[in-house]
């Protein structure tokens, strides 16, 4: 495997996530509603219709199954770009980029910039600091991630393991 390939698509992958998540909070912060501690969402809804943001709900459960898809896409591309060939080689590479997202999207995007960036906040709730530098919740969901992507990362390296 190749370790310069691999330190550049560690980079690679930050900046294309970070892209993804602003450009799509910016545009509309609603749109990633269930992601929101639920105190912040229970105050948004005083003043909004109420959506779904429970996990198994419909909108919810094709969000993050899209998600998931393309996370095994461009992990499948890039483990086979970096040179993995096999299943365990392929496995490290995936579960270690994607661990890499989880914890910048936990340490740097949710404890620092969306704890501290206002515009893309709910309407409404712009007041409640306290309630967006919840770092507990966001350590929390960051585990379930860590587990969450265990799925996507052994398919992405039986699909290497096929294909290498």
């Amino acid at each position: 495997m190749n370790w310069t390939i691999y330190g550049m698509e560690c980079v690679g992958a930050l900046i294309l996530f970070t892209c993804l998540i602003m450009i799509s909070l910016c545009k509309n912060p609603v749109w990633w509603i269930h992601d929101y501690p639920k105190d912040i969402q229970e105050k948004y809804f005083e003043t909004h219709e109420r959506i779904p943001t429970e996990v198994l709900s419909a909108p919810v459960f094709l969000k993050k199954g899209f998600a998931v898809l393309l996370a095994l896409s461009i992990l499948t591309a890039l483990a086979l770009a970096a040179g993995a060939t096999d299943f365990k080689t392929g496995f490290l590479y995936a579960y270690g980029l994607w661990l890499l997202v989880d914890w910048y999207d936990c340490f740097f995007l949710d404890w620092v910039l969306f704890a501290n960036v206002k515009r893309i906040r709910l309407p409404g709730t712009e007041h409640m600091d306290k309630a967006y530098h919840q770092k507990k919740y966001h350590v929390v969901r960051s585990v379930i991630g860590m587990a969450l992507g265990l799925v996507p990362c052994l398919l992405c390296a039986l699909i290497v393991a096929v294909l290498g």
